[in-house]
C-alpha cells in the first residue's frame, strides 16, 4: 500500500471516528499527531484539513447528486469516505482524478457493504463529469 493511501485510510478514520464519538475532528487529529501511535502523516492532515474546511460545500454536493440517498441514510464509513474523496477530486489537483475515485471505492469495497463500491464509484463519477462546473 503506497504511503498516500495509507494517508487515506488515516484520515477516512479519523472522519469516521470523530463522527462516532461527537467529537471535533481537529481536536481528535491534533491528539492522534501528538501521541504519533501510529504517526500521522502530513498529507492525512491536509487531507482532514481539507474536508473540514470545505465540509459545508462538500456535504452540499453530496446531497444534491446522490439520488435517493440522504447524508444520513448513508453508512457513516461511507459518508466519511465520500467527503473524503470529494475534497481529493475538486481540491486536490495534483492527484488524478481517477487515482481518487479508485482509492475511494477501494475503501468503500473494504470498509463496508457490497453495494457501497458501485455507489461511490457512480458519485464521485458524477461529481468528476460536472468537476469544470463545480470548481468555478
Amino acid at each position: 500500500m503506497s504511503a498516500r493511501s495509507k494517508a487515506r485510510k488515516r484520515a477516512l478514520d479519523l472522519l469516521f471516528e470523530s463522527e462516532q464519538r461527537g467529537v471535533d475532528v481537529q481536536e481528535l487529529m491534533a491528539a492522534k499527531v501528538a501521541a504519533a501511535e501510529p504517526p500521522v502523516s502530513d498529507y492525512t492532515v491536509q487531507l482532514v484539513d481539507g474536508v473540514v474546511a470545505h465540509r459545508e460545500r462538500i456535504d452540499e454536493l453530496l446531497t444534491t447528486y446522490s439520488q435517493d440517498w440522504s447524508l444520513d441514510r448513508m453508512p457513516a464509513v461511507v459518508r466519511a469516505g465520500l467527503r473524503l474523496g470529494t475534497y481529493e477530486l475538486l481540491w486536490q489537483d495534483e492527484v488524478p482524478d481517477a487515482v481518487v475515485i479508485n482509492e475511494a471505492v477501494q475503501l468503500a469495497g473494504q470498509l463496508s457493504t457490497d453495494e457501497s463500491p458501485g455507489f461511490v464509484n457512480g458519485l464521485l463519477a458524477r461529481l468528476l463529469d460536472l468537476k469544470p462546473l463545480l470548481t468555478r
